[in-house]
């Protein structure tokens, strides 16, 4: 009879131990398919914008060093997200590149996807998608590693920023504030970006200095 009860025991306790170890693996497996996600923005409005050095399209280096005393906007993109088609196919984003040129503002667009996720190009495709596109940015720079992107916080495409001559941060967020995938949309759209510039121009403070941005999610790299 004792040798019964002791074998019941030890059953019980396999079986737990089992139990236990399935919803173990479970938890694990599932925290392997959570989708990354990139560190908290370690930059607000107002101050100096995170310093940083990225190869171009055409394999040079470029920093924001370089642009000191200026107007800077930065675009996060990614020509497969709708989001940015919307603005590309439109002539829209385009349109507000050349607008900013003429008035002197230096306009980087910055790819962060990560190699083999969506939106991720080589230099010479990133040149060819522009030519096509007739964009006209002052450079495209590529941030496979994602540390410029994180260090903005940057997390859709488009995402977009404006930093001032002083080199702080002035605008952060959405490109406008309807936040779909039509280009109907755009027209009567209160355009952040270009009247964030409007502003500086001005030499008034930017009126609405931080929106929500929307768009496809950065496909940064997974650690």
């Amino acid at each position: 009879m004792s040798t019964c009860v002791c074998s019941a025991t030890a059953a019980r306790r396999h079986h737990r131990a089992g139990a236990s170890l399935l919803v173990a693996v479970f938890f694990l497996s599932a925290l392997a398919i959570l989708p990354a996600r990139p560190a908290a923005a370690a930059i607000d409005v107002g101050e100096q914008a995170p310093a940083f050095a990225l190869t171009d399209a055409g394999g040079g280096e470029r920093s924001l060093a370089d642009y000191a005393g200026k107007t800077v906007v930065l675009e996060w993109t990614n020509h497969e997200c709708p989001y940015v088609r919307k603005h590309y196919d439109s002539g829209n984003m385009q349109a507000l590149q050349k607008q900013a040129a003429d008035s002197g503002v230096v306009w980087l667009t910055i790819i962060s996807s990560a190699p083999g996720e969506q939106g991720y190009v080589s230099g010479d495709k990133a040149e060819a998608i522009a030519a096509e596109a007739e964009a006209a940015p002052s450079a495209i720079l590529l941030d496979p590693e994602g540390r410029v992107g994180q260090a903005y916080g940057a997390k859709t495409t488009p995402h977009m920023y404006v930093i001032d001559g002083k080199g702080r941060l002035v605008y952060m967020g959405g490109i406008d504030d309807r936040p779909t995938t039509r280009r109907s949309d755009i027209e009567g759209a209160r355009n952040h970006v270009a009247l964030a510039l409007a502003d500086l121009s001005a030499g008034r403070p930017v009126s609405e200095a931080s929106t929500r941005p929307y768009g496809c999610s950065i496909k940064y790299r997974t650690p």
